[in-house]
């Protein structure tokens, strides 16, 4: 296993709560570029073939996480996040592990956790700790790269991981659904407008997130999800990810045919995350 992603604090953030970085880079460039660093650090600690035969050796998942996300009504994937780019620290105090048992108590379907360490304060670690504290699956929350951090999620106890678009072409994204596939792994892919989701389905994705935070400016419009659902066939899964604030949000979201919600900042705010979730729920 690689080494642990601890943060050291909230040095990589700026002033304005942005990354730090070279300019003309968009936030989701340097975000990228910081994982790629990450992964040739991890490769020269644990070679890749070496990471691959570990997470080759465990049993093939069930894909629990799609599963999950199929059920009959909306769906809620729960988010532990200690900080961000747009928004800084989120959670000074953050218990993790009792923030997703209490997700779990509320009724989330799923769990979707950072991992990584810079700019959202994530690590490795929350995750392999909150998949073998719950019973839910647990998307790995990160900026996928490199097969190499497929190889992680499965090795962390990860059901899923997240793919997206901006920072994939459609052969990396087929290659990477394949990849999962071998392993038991749901990919969440995630779009931002048309031209994504044609690059999502022609790639062969069966789950599709929309985010309704533009990972550019990281502004937030939730009619993002509204505009591009018609795009996405039934068949395929359709997640709104961000901005998601009240009841009366998942309730226009449930509206248009959303299998499940992707629901972050709203509940790490939530002195009582289980009521939270409960009030949240109450939209249905």
């Amino acid at each position: 296993m690689t080494t642990e992603n601890q943060s050291a604090g909230t040095g990589g953030m700026t002033a304005g709560n942005q990354p730090a970085g070279v300019g003309g880079m968009t936030i989701l460039d340097r975000l990228a570029e910081a994982a790629r660093e990450r992964v040739a650090q991890a490769k020269r600690n644990v070679p890749e073939a070496e990471i691959r035969r570990q997470a080759e050796a465990l049993r093939r998942g069930a894909f629990p996480f799609e599963a999950a996300l199929a059920r009959e009504g909306l769906s809620f994937i729960c988010e532990c996040k200690k900080a961000s780019p747009s928004k800084g620290l989120i959670a000074p105090e953050f218990p993790y592990l009792s923030i997703a048992r209490e997700y779990e108590a509320a009724g989330a379907d799923a769990i979707s956790v950072l991992t990584e360490p810079r700019w959202f304060l994530g690590s490795d670690a929350y995750l392999r700790e909150i998949a073998g504290a719950v019973s839910v699956p647990c998307l790995r929350k990160d900026f996928t790269v490199d097969a190499y951090m497929i190889y992680e999620a499965k090795l962390l106890g990860a059901a899923a991981v997240l793919l997206i678009c901006q920072i994939l072409d459609e052969g990396q994204i087929r290659e990477s659904l394949a990849l999962c596939d071998a392993l038991g792994l749901s990919a969440l892919v995630e779009a931002h407008d048309e031209r994504e989701i044609g690059t999502a389905l022609r790639a062969g994705a069966r789950i599709i997130g929309v985010n309704n935070r533009n990972l550019k400016d990281f502004s937030v419009d939730t009619g993002n999800s509204r505009k591009l659902r018609e795009l996405i066939p039934t068949d395929v899964l359709f997640v709104s990810e961000s901005g998601v604030r009240s009841a009366e949000d998942v309730a226009r979201l449930r509206e248009i045919g959303a299998d499940a919600v992707l629901i972050g900042e709203t509940l790490m705010r939530a002195e009582d995350k289980r009521a939270k979730l409960l009030e949240l729920r109450g939209g249905l």
